[in-house]
């Protein structure tokens, strides 16, 4: 199968590219992630279940994409889960997967997409990151949280590696808006030997 979607996926540099390749990618994007032995959704829904004991409580899978993530969360006993996501293509394929209540296409430029308050469990896999969601949209989901909310996100070997992403995390840590409930290294895409860290942090 060729990997020329996931090649190109770290190099993308504005929103508008960012959202033309996922468009385009979207048919074949399971299928080629899955061969490269895709990690994070499970790991980031094992983990929120560590702090999330009520299962019925909702979940908003913030840049869902085709709904592995949503998926991981229902597998994990979540049993209602909402998406957002800027891709119409990466939420038709969301859809047939029935595992949300709700999904939303949302508009990349608009400020505050998700209503403040209105999830106390937010995800983020693999959406913040070179090639995917700038390191702004940390602060959208934070802002949306309310005071004890949680956030479960990774990031993937590259965003490690930018500072604009770190910093962002570091930022709300560092004046204690957040504070750090659990951090693990580990498999992303083994298949193209990326790794990520799955975080799970509280709001303040």
């Amino acid at each position: 199968m060729s990997e020329k979607f996931l090649d190109k996926a770290y190099g993308l540099e504005t929103p508008e590219a960012t959202l033309e390749h996922y468009d385009q990618w979207a048919a074949s994007y399971d299928a080629e992630i899955a061969e490269n032995g895709y990690a994070t959704p499970g790991r980031i829904a094992r983990a929120l279940a560590k702090y999330q004991t009520e299962m019925s409580e909702p979940v908003l899978d913030f840049g869902c994409g085709t709904g592995l993530a949503g998926l991981a969360l229902r597998l994990q006993g979540f049993q209602t889960v909402d998406g957002m996501e800027p891709s119409e293509e990466m939420l038709a394929q969301a859809r047939s997967k029935d595992a949300y209540r709700t999904l939303t296409r949302i508009d990349p430029a608009e400020k505050q997409p998700i209503p403040r308050g209105a999830y106390r469990l937010i995800t983020g896999c693999g959406v913040l990151g070179t090639g995917a969601a700038p390191p702004a949209v940390f602060d959208t989901i934070m802002h949306a949280l309310p005071r004890g909310g949680l956030f479960a996100f990774s990031y993937n070997d590259h965003a490690l590696a930018d500072h604009a992403y770190t910093g962002k995390l570091n930022e709300w840590l560092d004046c204690s808006a957040a504070r750090l409930l659990f951090r693990e290294h580990g498999d992303h895409l083994p298949g193209i030997d990326l790794k990520s860290t799955v975080y799970v942090i509280e709001k303040a």
